[in-house]
């Protein structure tokens, strides 16, 4: 039992919140006058958003085997379930590729373009395990087209055409918490001299604090832009949208609180499943989202 608790455990289930960008195309595309979305089609949707949760675990383990030697090394990682010995590498190979397997035929059976953007992702993921991980900044555009695909996989799914603004907030907001999460583990390494992240070496702080700085705000602008675009009043009938970019503000703002005053930012997944002020804010948010675009508030 506890080798099986270890196991699923290397899946990392924490990590499955990132999935959720595969709803959004479904959810904004609900109040669309101009797409033929129905709540009928939510099914297909979440069941998109599962497919790769199984696929994502998949690459985190096969991620895991290739790093292994390295994450014993690291303050945090090494108690991950293979760092730490609780499984075999066999075992992690195998439940890998059954992880891969089982996704990536769950999506075929939903929609075939969701099976051919979900491989295009494995094999960014794989490229990137192998060989971008290690090239700074081009490490983090690769993470960031990782969030991007899984918009585009719930798009294709529910055969709507997904805004090309929505799509440049993804990359932005991916970005944010990609630069965050280095700037995390820089000041890690500088602090235990210990080097278990090879790009980390083409960062340093004021850089990272600086390309922060940049993304945050762009983020903030370029949906501001979204909600206020002519092109998207008329499809929802409504300017009302803007009344979320509070909340997004508030959001990065908390999310920088945390970085720089309370040295977080090394486990997004964590924070957003963990700290209160930023719960409640993506759950005031969302609804929000879905009152102005369903509601006609």
């Amino acid at each position: 039992m506890k080798a099986a608790f270890s196991y699923f455990r290397a899946l990392r289930p924490n990590q499955w919140t990132k999935n959720a960008v595969v709803m959004a195309a479904f959810v904004f595309a609900l109040g669309d006058r101009h797409q033929a979305v129905s709540l009928g089609q939510l099914g297909d949707a979440v069941g998109a958003m599962l497919t790769f949760c199984l696929i994502s675990s998949g690459i985190y383990l096969l991620n895991d085997i290739r790093d292994v030697e390295r994450d014993r090394l690291h303050p945090t990682k090494k108690f991950r379930p293979l760092a730490a010995g609780e499984i075999s590498v066999k075992g992690s190979l195998l439940l890998a590729f059954a992880s891969l397997a089982a996704g990536l035929t769950g999506a075929g059976f939903i929609c075939p373009r969701l099976a051919l953007v979900e491989a295009g992702y494995v094999l960014l993921q794989i490229i990137y395990t192998v060989w971008l991980k290690h090239i700074g900044l081009i490490e983090l555009f690769v993470i960031a087209g990782g969030f991007v695909l899984r918009a585009v996989a719930g798009a294709v799914t529910v055969d709507v055409v997904f805004s090309p603004w929505l799509l440049l907030c993804t990359l932005l907001l991916a970005l944010f918490l990609a630069l965050c999460k280095r700037r995390h583990e820089k000041v890690i390494i500088d602090a235990t001299g210990s080097d278990t992240r090879p790009s980390l070496g083409s960062y340093n702080e004021r850089l990272l604090d600086q390309l922060i700085a940049i993304v945050s705000t762009a983020t903030i602008v370029f949906y501001s832009l979204y909600t206020l675009w002519p092109d998207t009043i008329e499809k929802f009938g409504t300017a009302k949208l803007a009344l979320t970019i509070p909340f997004v503000m508030f959001g990065l703002f908390r999310y920088l609180d945390l970085v720089y005053r309370h040295e977080q930012g090394g486990r997004p997944e964590k924070i957003l499943l963990t700290d209160i002020p930023l719960i409640v804010n993506i759950l005031l948010y969302g609804l929000t989202v879905l009152a102005v675009i369903i509601l006609h508030i």
